[in-house]
């Protein structure tokens, strides 16, 4: 699949790390560094516009490292872009963690996941089919 892009940052394009990698890696595009305070959020701009394909969404994921590391992750986790958006893709970063932390300009930040997806159309019912599991939820299985 082609994915039209506007690379207006000074990085290269979005590139996946491996060969089997799913998600490709997205810079922070700043003309300075982000001083994010713990329990601090902001919006992280990138420098790319997009264009996808009817059908198909861009999620954007934390980055396992700097979140196991650091405590630095995405606030809504998969973020995601739609077909149709055509402006930046920004990057809404928060600090879990008890220290700073810095966000250099070019640094690694989240991954992007191309997604295929449908859209729902509603049947209003009375009643819904039965299962076995029926309305348990919230960790009705137990902790084994």
């Amino acid at each position: 699949m082609k994915v039209q892009i506007i690379n207006k940052s000074k990085h290269p394009l979005p590139q996946y790390a491996t060969e089997c990698s799913a998600g490709m890696d997205i810079r922070a595009n700043l003309n300075e560094p982000i001083v994010l305070k713990p329990l601090q959020r902001c919006l992280v701009p990138t420098g790319l516009y997009i264009s996808l394909p009817r059908g198909f969404e861009a999620q954007m994921r934390p980055r396992s490292g700097l979140a196991l590391k650091k405590g630095i992750t995405l606030l809504n986790t998969p973020g995601t872009i739609d077909a149709d958006y055509r402006g930046e893709i920004g990057i809404i970063l928060v600090n879990l963690s008890a220290e700073d932390f810095v966000v250099e300009d070019g640094e690694r930040i989240a991954q992007m996941v191309i997604a295929r997806h449908e859209q729902a159309e509603w049947v209003e019912v009375e009643t819904l089919d039965e299962t076995e599991r029926g309305e348990g939820g919230f960790g009705h299985t137990g902790r084994k």
